[in-house]
């Protein structure tokens, strides 16, 4: 078993935590948080569990993107001094719709070595498993509170053939998605994903309607961490997918187990139908 490397001096680290489950921990990132010098982390009082958790006794001192800029020039004459600096989030991946890009920002234009941990995320961990396409995806973090706005972010969206990732709170869960409806459409195919590996995790997966349906009438969908996806937009054409020729060829091809991306491509030669299309209807079928 090769041995875990400690953290490197005068390095700003992004460690990543855990999302809900401790057993996400990655080996590397426990190393970096032990053998750092200090953690900056979002929350020390959160943080502090986790680490009593994995009996961490590295020192942690607050920092977030509304620190005062004593904190942030703290850390970075640490930093210079040659001390290593483990930056962390209340969960998830710092920077991804949490704090640090001030301090990587700085760090970077001083000349400091920043590395990060690969490790959990939800918006990634929620594409991996929605069944959605995942070749072209947008993050946009959280929606704006209030509808107004909201609506018109996602009317700037409505044409973007990427998939969408939203995060969203509980309690604005049920708005979001009136305005999804509203905006995309009752018939755009949308994932939801709560709890993403905690014990209730749920995904559902529908139309904007019909998902939006499902949350009303149920309130426990309406707690806890929240991830929404949205298909990207297809043109008329595509939505009505491939012809009917295309689509026998193609199930032919994956009931004789050829790879996804083979199928479509041999499908496409034999049919004449774009390969694009029998790749996305080939995923919706899965999905559904």
């Amino acid at each position: 078993m090769a041995v875990r490397p400690s953290a490197k001096p005068g390095v700003l680290y992004v460690v990543p935590t855990p999302i809900g489950n401790l057993a996400d921990m990655v080996p590397r990132a426990l190393s970096v948080l032990q053998t750092a010098d200090v953690i900056a982390a979002e929350d020390t009082r959160h943080s502090g569990k986790l680490m009593q958790h994995f009996q961490i006794t590295t020192p942690m001192i607050a920092y977030h993107d509304f620190s005062n800029e004593n904190r942030g020039e703290e850390l970075l004459n640490r930093l210079e001094q040659g001390q290593t600096v483990a930056l962390i989030s209340d969960a998830g991946t710092p920077l991804i719709s949490d704090p640090g890009y001030r301090l990587v920002a700085a760090a970077r234009q001083a000349g400091i070595q920043v590395i990060p941990i690969p490790g959990a995320c939800a918006a990634i961990a929620a594409l991996s498993a929605s069944g959605l396409p995942s070749d072209r995806f947008t993050f946009e973090g959280f929606p704006p509170a209030k509808s107004g706005a909201r609506k018109e972010l996602f009317s700037g969206l409505a044409a973007d053939p990427r998939t969408l990732i939203f995060y969203e709170s509980p309690h604005r869960i049920l708005a979001s998605l009136t305005d999804m409806v509203e905006v995309f459409g009752p018939q755009r195919r949308i994932v939801m994903a709560r709890e993403i590996s905690k014990t209730f995790e749920t995904f559902l997966s529908g139309t904007t309607s019909a998902v939006r349906a499902q949350v009303e009438a149920d309130l426990d969908q309406q707690r806890g961490e929240i991830v929404v996806l949205a298909e990207g937009y297809r043109a008329p054409e595509e939505v009505d997918g491939p012809s009917a020729e295309a689509q026998r060829v193609m199930q032919l091809l994956l009931d004789a187990q050829l790879p996804l991306k083979q199928a479509a491509g041999l499908a496409a030669e034999i049919s004449g139908d774009k390969k694009n299309r029998l790749y996305d209807w080939a995923l919706r079928r899965r999905a559904d």
